[in-house]
């Protein structure tokens, strides 16, 4: 299937979650203050993914921008005390609607203070909840990402199929789980939707370190555990493709090539799954999740209610579809646009760039 289709499969998806009920509040924002002007965004960090400064600032910035309404973009830079700082600063200034990507529970007192003030706050990319880990409730009023079950469902079909690839028996082989960072409310669902496919198919984890966003902590972690399995390993569930890049690492260094997986089709995830040392990525288109957070927030800033057709720990849920992508569907991802054939094809990559049609 070509990347354009798939965009728009996931535009179809993305669009028909959103149901606009037609009820505005007294007034319209947009014609309003100031403050009712300002759309206030926090991004997380930029070293989990580059997606958050090369991706998701510009198409936030864009999209606010062409509607007439400024945005105030910044960034924790993986800072729990910074988020705090940024969003009183930006609270101060006064927002019109809170677009919050959560770092490690910074943006629940966050959206409590948003909140309080009467500002909406949409949870982009990761849930803001309280509750128990095993029954969280949504404390942000929209939750805006991909499907992150199924990231992980696709994820651990690609363990699967690896292994099968590789004519081993899944239910004996030795596979170790390497998760996110158990404060992000996506790292359990990418987790359960891996674990079920997994599961199902005859798989249990041999070792499961406690996750991390992090791929030096990720290379650390799994050569720790693949010394306390005697050097053995059949495969390797990753969370997204940094942690990969790390375990990758350790690999080579053993000189072990096994199925990997990962998600956010990042220059060095595409290149990891071109030279064989990755099993594939998970593509998450992140200008349609900007598409939907943004024309989600504009709404919200006319003074406009919107419903959604789905809810997710009991609040509305505009859920975007992921796509796995494998090394022959490279290239649909650089005719997206989001990855450039000159980034992915380094003189070490070039080969399977050229085996694999991507220019």
């Amino acid at each position: 299937m070509k990347s354009s289709s798939w965009i728009s499969v996931a535009v179809v998806v993305s669009a028909s979650a959103l149901l606009l009920s037609g009820c505005a509040s007294s007034g319209n924002s947009s014609g309003g203050s100031d403050t009712a002007k300002r759309a206030c965004v926090i991004l997380p960090d930029s070293s989990s993914s580059p997606r958050w400064e090369n991706g998701d600032r510009p198409a936030l910035d864009k999209a606010f921008t062409d509607a007439g309404f400024t945005a105030d973009i910044q960034n924790a830079q993986g800072d729990t005390n910074k988020y705090a700082t940024l969003a009183d600063q930006e609270l101060t200034k006064g927002c019109g609607v809170m677009i919050l990507v959560d770092y490690n529970g910074a943006a629940v007192a966050v959206t409590q203070k948003a909140q309080k003030q009467g500002i909406p706050v949409i949870a982009y990319d990761r849930p803001i909840t309280t509750g128990s880990k095993d029954s969280p409730s949504m404390l942000a009023d929209y939750y805006v990402s991909f499907d992150n079950e199924k990231v992980g469902a696709l994820e651990g079909q690609s363990i699967v199929d690896g292994l099968k690839a590789a004519g081993k028996d899944s239910a004996s082989a030795v596979v170790v789980y390497m998760g996110g960072d158990p404060t992000d409310g996506n790292a359990k669902l990418f987790h359960d939707g891996a674990a079920k496919v997994m599961g199902d198919a005859g798989i249990k984890p041999a070792a499961e370190p406690v996750g991390v966003w992090d791929g030096d902590k990720s290379a650390t972690n799994f050569e720790q555990a693949l010394t306390s399995l005697g050097g053995k390993v059949d495969a390797v569930w990753v969370a997204n493709d940094t942690n990969a890049a790390g375990v990758i690492t350790i690999l080579d260094k053993n000189g072990l090539t096994v199925p990997v997986s990962g998600q956010d089709a990042s220059v060095a995830g595409l290149q990891n799954v071109l030279l064989g040392k990755q099993a594939a990525t998970v593509y998450k288109p992140f200008k349609l999740e900007a598409s939907a957070a943004s024309d989600l927030a504009i709404q919200l800033l006319k003074g406009k209610k919107p419903a959604a057709a789905t809810q997710l720990y009991g609040k509305p849920f505009i859920a975007v579809t992921p796509i796995l992508v494998t090394a022959d569907k490279v290239q649909s991802v650089v005719d997206a646009g989001d990855a450039k054939a000159s980034d992915i094809c380094t003189a070490d990559v070039a080969a399977a760039c050229t085996k694999n049609g991507v220019k």
